[in-house]
């Protein structure tokens, strides 16, 4: 399985900002998007769901409402009077209810409409900075509640919800689309770019020729990419129903992306790819747009010293990466195969009785991880050509 000595890999450095497919630095996102309960609050009310259909009828009618999306019985001590209904939820009878003036109680399934036309009495002494009444109701029972509220301004028709401490305004659908299409063309740009730095150090680390550059090059459009895909996935629970084309674009586009970077982790992280790997994946996640597009951080992740200069360090690959590509090869048997022999090179040079003796390998196993290796060196070698 040895490489043609006339196949070089031109080595470019080419992890420059503008590479990789934009020319300033990413926005941080709005840190409340990433709540998992503000999330799940956001998809009840997203479109396509009946509550939503409710308050855009308020919307277009130019009416406000008030509305609380909770266990009646425990929310109970916080309003008085109304009407007490106990009805199926409809959209069309909450919007009727929504032209008296009280508030709206919703039980957390939205199934069925508890009461109407209440006085909600949150504590007064819990603090605000909403300006009118009905916001600043629905940001204390929030926090005194933890239940969803729903605001919706009649003067400004808009919808705002309350979750715990968190506030979130809904952007219109259109807006929301608009911004998602041009993150899904953002996208597109990163996995092209990401597919040529991957074939390139597929192609080097057949050669054992690595030095943590390339490495780095790859791991930082890898992280892009999956932020970027993580950034729509957000913007498509807020979409509700009118995100369905843009999640199966985004399925396309993404692919097993998060995988290869996973597997990049533990194939270099210098300190060992079992517990250790999975901490240095959690420090790449949590590095800023800033700190990833500095090698010198990056290198630290992976357990190198922030002054190295990857274009001199040599680096070898544990196979994980690799070996993950080869068809019906399970991922714990990836791991036997790694730990026994050490490195990708060990793997690729191995024999067949070497590889039999790994745990759960075997005769046929042995022979298709041989194959597999060889099919994915030629297929290699044709994708490079192909980009040229």
């Amino acid at each position: 399985m040895a490489t043609d000595p006339k196949e070089t890999t031109e080595r470019k450095p080419d992890h420059r900002l503008g590479d990789l497919g934009f020319t300033r630095i990413p926005s941080e996102e709005d840190p409340r998007r990433k709540n998992p309960e503000l999330l799940a609050a956001i998809a009840k009310i997203a479109p396509g769901t009946g509550l939503r259909d409710a308050v855009d009828d308020v919307i277009r009618s130019h009416e406000g409402a008030l509305i609380v999306v909770g266990d009646p019985n425990e929310l109970s001590f916080l309003y008085s009077g109304g009407i007490r209904l106990d009805a199926p939820f409809r959209p069309q009878l909450l919007y009727e209810l929504a032209k008296m003036d009280g508030a709206i109680i919703v039980d957390e399934a939205v199934k069925r409409l508890a009461w109407a036309n209440v006085q909600l009495m949150p504590d007064p002494t819990i603090p605000s900075n909403e300006t009118g009444t009905r916001h600043r109701t629905a940001e204390r029972v929030a926090k005194q509640t933890g239940a969803l509220v729903v605001s919706v301004s009649q003067q400004r028709e808009t919808v705002t919800i309350f979750v715990g401490p968190a506030r979130y305004q809904l952007d219109p659908v259109a807006d929301v689309l608009a911004k998602t299409n041009q993150a899904l063309g953002t996208l597109d740009t990163y996995r092209q770019r990401l597919e040529q730095v991957l074939t390139r150090l597929t192609a080097l680390e057949f050669q054992n020729a690595v030095v943590l550059d390339d490495v780095l090059v790859v791991l930082q459009r890898a992280e892009m990419t999956s932020r970027m895909a993580q950034r729509i996935t957000r913007d498509c629970v807020e979409l509700g129903s009118e995100g369905r084309m843009i999640r199966l674009q985004l399925e396309e586009l993404v692919g097993d992306v998060p995988r290869e970077r996973d597997a990049i982790v533990r194939d270099y992280n210098v300190l060992g790819a079992g517990d250790e790997g999975t901490v240095a994946l959690a420090q790449l996640a949590a590095l800023s747009y800033q700190e990833l597009l500095e090698f010198g951080r990056l290198a630290e992740v992976l357990g190198y010293d922030r002054g190295v200069n990857p274009l001199d360090q040599t680096v070898a690959p544990r196979g994980y990466r690799t070996l993950s590509h080869i068809p019906r090869l399970p991922e714990p048997l990836v791991r036997r195969v790694v730990a026994d022999l050490g490195s990708l090179d060990a793997v690729v040079r191995a024999s067949q009785r070497e590889l039999e003796s790994v745990e759960g390998v075997g005769t046929v196993r042995a022979r298709e991880i041989r194959e597999g290796l060889r099919r994915l060196q030629e297929h290699n070698i044709v994708d490079r050509y192909l980009q040229l």
